[in-house]
Formats: structure tokens, C-alpha cells, sequence
């Protein structure tokens, strides 16, 4: 089993930035790599970077550019840099490992405003 702790989310206008964090912990050596989706109201979830623990690093066309995923593996943790948020970010953002199996993090909302 992985748990995973998510932080970071919040209110930001048009333009801002917002760092969102994800912590996994529990039977961690079986993590390939780590992931960000997102859930805006109504629609499905889609997915927003990837990061392998070799480094490699894949995003959806529309955040590159402005988001920056990373990875410290030794603390077993993932960050999402969100920079030029635009109000379209605005959803829950979910953290996803796989390896074994697949876990997902509780979610956290980052809400941009106009």
C-alpha cells in the first residue's frame, strides 16, 4: 500500500503561480513514477504531468510550458510549479503513483480567478 499527502492548493488570480506537493509514503519502492491529473467541475479527469524516478518528465500540451513537474526521490515526494495559472486550471488537482499497482492522492483545489 502507498499513502500520499497532497498540499499546495489555493486561490490565485489570472497570471499567478501555486506549488502543489505530494508526499507518498507506505511500501514506496515499488513507485515507478509519479503523476498530476486534474478534475475540473463536469468534465473528466485528465492528465497533467508525469515524472519517472529516472527523471524523465511528460506534460499535456496545455501546461507545457507553464508547469514544471519534479521529484526528490529520496523523500519520496512530487511537485507541480504552476506558473501563468489560467482560470481554465481551476480544478482538483490529484497525485497518482504506479508501480505495482495504482494509487491516488485525496485531491487538492486550486481555484484561479479572473
Amino acid at each position: 500500500q502507498v499513502q500520499l499527502v497532497e498540499s499546495g492548493g489555493g486561490l490565485v488570480q489570472a497570471g499567478g503561480s501555486l506549488r502543489l506537493s505530494c508526499a507518498a509514503s507506505g511500501s514506496i519502492f515499488s513507485i515507478k513514477a509519479m503523476d498530476w491529473y486534474r478534475q475540473a467541475p463536469g468534465k473528466q479527469r485528465e492528465f497533467v504531468a508525469s515524472r519517472t524516478n529516472g527523471g524523465s518528465t511528460t506534460y499535456a500540451g496545455s501546461v507545457k510550458g507553464r508547469f514544471t513537474i519534479s521529484g526528490d526521490n529520496a523523500k519520496s515526494t512530487v511537485y507541480l510549479q504552476m506558473n501563468s495559472l489560467k482560470p481554465e486550471d481551476t480544478a482538483v488537482y490529484y497525485c497518482r503513483v504506479w508501480g505495482n499497482a495504482v494509487y491516488w492522492g485525496q485531491g487538492t483545489q486550486v481555484t484561479v480567478s479572473s
